[in-house]
């Protein structure tokens, strides 16, 4: 299933004050984050959502490519200037990130889980993703850029994304029906303004994230620039950095920007 959007009939769907303000639309694009970054640099106001049916050069987190053939996903851009200090930066992915799961259950009532730092599950395969970028001034936030990327009617029968299957789906591979996308991305802009607003009067969304993430309890893998560290996924602090029990007993605060994280398996029933 594919349809156009109309961006008056979507403007009409969204009660916001911020968010969605200005929409710019694109058949096809390199990259709406590359788009919404030219706009933050010109002095565009924040709330300006860059919306495509295709990204040619769609990315995700360390520089991995999104595949997403044209009309099958939601593919968009949020330009944001939060008031937070840099070390509170990744509170903005976390309220997006439970913004996203909450509109899409409420939505189409699928089950939604969160994987630490930035995806989104159905079961244990990956639905959607969030690639956030700062650009800072000093040691203040200039800019956040907020790339949101959700599998909406996506098939995987096609040979360039059959291969992902076993580890992504898709809305309408869950409910066994096409979804339209332009009321759905009217729910998901209507609730990310509710969380932003909350987030810049200085809330953390913390501990209704952390309830979500399925990475938690996890033995987990985490490999960044320096080597890979094994351990114990035991929770997040306020700010989103995951909190993880190495084989010695040590605790250590694992920065989201820092990583990538597969999932070891479950812990080993107490006895």
């Amino acid at each position: 299933m594919t349809e156009n959007f109309s961006i008056e009939e979507l403007r009409a769907k969204l009660h916001t004050t911020i968010i969605g303000k200005r929409i710019l639309y694109y058949p096809s694009v390199g990259s709406t984050n590359d788009v919404a970054r030219s706009l933050a640099e010109a002095g565009a106001r924040e709330g300006v959502v860059v919306l495509a049916d295709e990204q040619r050069a769609g990315r995700g987190r360390r520089g991995r490519r999104w595949l997403a053939p044209a009309g099958t996903c939601l593919l968009f851009s949020l330009l944001l200037r939060p008031p937070l200090p840099p070390h509170q930066c990744q509170r903005l992915t976390m309220a997006c990130g439970l913004a996203l799961a909450e509109s899409l259950e409420s939505h189409t009532g699928l089950a939604m889980g969160l994987k630490w730092p930035n995806d989104l599950l159905v079961g244990d395969k990956k639905v959607g993703g969030i690639l956030t970028e700062l650009v800072m001034k000093g040691e203040r936030l200039e800019y956040a850029i907020v790339g949101l990327g959700l599998n909406v009617n996506l098939d995987f029968t096609p040979p360039e994304v059959a291969f992902l299957r076993e580890q992504a789906t898709s809305l309408a591979r869950e409910l066994g029906a096409p979804v339209a996308r332009e009321p759905l991305l009217a729910c998901i802009l209507n609730r990310l303004e509710v969380h932003y607003l909350a987030l810049c009067d200085g809330w953390s969304p913390h501990q209704a994230w952390a309830a979500r993430l399925v990475t938690l309890g996890q033995r987990v893998a985490v490999s960044g620039p320096g080597d890979e560290l094994e351990g114990w996924a035991e929770g997040v602090d306020p700010d989103g950095a995951l909190l993880l029990r190495l084989k010695d007993g040590q605790v250590v605060r694992v920065l989201a920007g820092d990583v990538s994280l597969r999932l070891c398996g479950r812990p080993a029933a107490a006895t």
